[in-house]
């Protein structure tokens, strides 16, 4: 709730609706459950009760400390495998997800980290991360610089323990030039149209890509904003 450049930006709505409620919404299509890992701060008691309100499961823990919120959430839950996603990805795709984890299942190895955000191809706004409980216990353990415990996965993805096996999802094209996630108003604009003109919010990621390469004047409402750097 408290982003810097779009303050209670999870919450804000667009018909009516959430944007959290709509990636919820989307990543329901997964079939799996979801845990919201919030802070303990007084200016996400909204979330909180946002989660009790539709029944979600969540967690809270430190601002700062995002690894130990992770750790604690999964722990407290009883995970051995943990599909991360951030919650400014309100048209996320809930079946690229889910592709993902019948890979990752496939693959048997706790070892691994499975995700499509270091070979980017997919939109900013699709991301999704996939690794163990032992993955994850391992970077609550050792992790020590403020990046790695603010971000959560650096640790893991930039194998500081020598041990981790790497699977990337990418797409047929690359489609990384596409942001739809939401960090600041121009992102949320771009939402608004998205969601009010075109039903993207029931579209699958593969039609949003195409709405893109159809009306490339979305792609400039934000094209301008750059990501934050870890």
């Amino acid at each position: 709730m408290t982003s810097t450049r779009l303050p209670g930006k999870i919450l804000k709505e667009i018909n009516g609706k959430s944007l959290l409620l709509y990636h919820l919404e989307r990543l329901a299509t997964t079939g799996l459950p979801v845990i919201i890992a919030t802070t303990e701060n007084v200016t996400d008691d909204p979330v909180v009760e946002f989660s009790k309100k539709n029944c979600i499961p969540y967690h809270r823990g430190s601002e700062n400390n995002v690894l130990s919120r992770y750790y604690n959430a999964a722990v407290e839950n009883s995970l051995d495998v943990i599909v991360r996603v951030t919650s400014d990805c309100p048209l996320i795709d809930g079946q690229l997800i889910r592709a993902g984890i019948n890979r990752y299942l496939e693959e048997g190895n706790e070892s691994t980290y499975l995700s499509n955000v270091l070979k980017r191809y997919f939109p900013r706004g699709f991301d999704f991360e996939i690794f163990s409980f032992s993955l994850l216990k391992d970077a609550f353990m050792n992790a020590q610089t403020t990046s790695d415990l603010e971000h959560v996965t650096p640790y893991i993805n930039q194998n500081k323990s020598g041990k981790v096996n790497f699977l990337d999802v990418v797409d047929s094209e690359d489609n990384s030039d596409i942001r739809i996630t939401v960090d600041t108003p121009e992102d949320f604009l771009l939402l608004d149209k998205l969601i009010k003109n075109y039903s993207a919010d029931v579209l699958s990621g593969k039609e949003i890509t195409k709405l893109f390469r159809k009306f490339p004047e979305l792609m400039q409402i934000n094209a301008h904003i750059e990501q934050k750097k870890l």
